[in-house]
């Protein structure tokens, strides 16, 4: 179904309260702005363009859960969030797998914000060049997201070692492009045909409303 104002609110409001708690005393200031960033520059675009181009419920939906799990990367760092440090010790594995979590969302949120834009506004039509289109869109934006990581570590030293969260895995960045391949293929296969439906009723608002 096309987003309505009251769950478009209620979600903004929510990723606000996340927002304000994130940045009361984060584990590292710098990483905290680092991951939250991207939220910072995506409320006001979803804000400004919210009128001539309303998402469906659902990429709205995933856009907030994928702000929220940033800011909470922002507020403990990714290597050191407690829940995953919970699970570690609990389950006797090797690191704290928070970041991990990350990534699979920046290829599965993407994923659907990318299908849609496409769907709505470009000549692709649903099928497999579509897929192909959406999927290699999502891994390029995770390439492109590990040159920024690169380039942040290369620039600051070890004030980006929070950031990086390596953790001492030398394939951390071949585990980050790989999760967020598979959050893309993964969305795409089991969201495509409610988020179809949810496309069928977007309706654009008039312009003088």
């Amino acid at each position: 179904m096309a987003s309505s104002m009251p769950h478009r609110a209620f979600l903004l409001g929510l990723v606000g309260l996340v927002l304000l708690w994130s940045g009361l005393s984060p584990r590292d200031r710098f990483t905290w702005f680092m991951e939250v960033f991207p939220v910072l520059i995506a409320v006001p675009v979803l804000l400004a363009t919210g009128r001539r181009f309303p998402f469906t419920n659902l990429a709205y939906g995933l856009m907030a859960l994928h702000a929220i799990i940033l800011m909470v990367g922002g507020k403990y760092t990714y290597a050191e969030m407690p829940f995953f440090n919970w699970i570690r010790d609990e389950f006797g594995l090797a690191r704290n797998y928070y970041d991990r979590l990350g990534h699979l969302a920046q290829g599965f949120v993407p994923a659907v914000v990318a299908r849609e834009i496409l769907v709505r506004q470009s000549p692709l039509k649903k099928g497999a060049w579509l897929f192909v289109t959406v999927t290699s869109l999502c891994l390029s934006a995770s390439a492109l997201y590990e040159l920024l990581e690169w380039q942040t570590a290369v620039w600051t030293g070890e004030a980006a070692e929070a950031f990086l969260g390596t953790q001492g895995d030398i394939w951390d960045t071949q585990w980050d492009m790989f999760l967020a391949l598979a959050g893309a293929l993964t969305s795409q296969i089991l969201l495509g045909p409610f988020h179809d439906s949810q496309m069928a009723d977007v309706r654009i608002p008039p312009k003088n409303l």
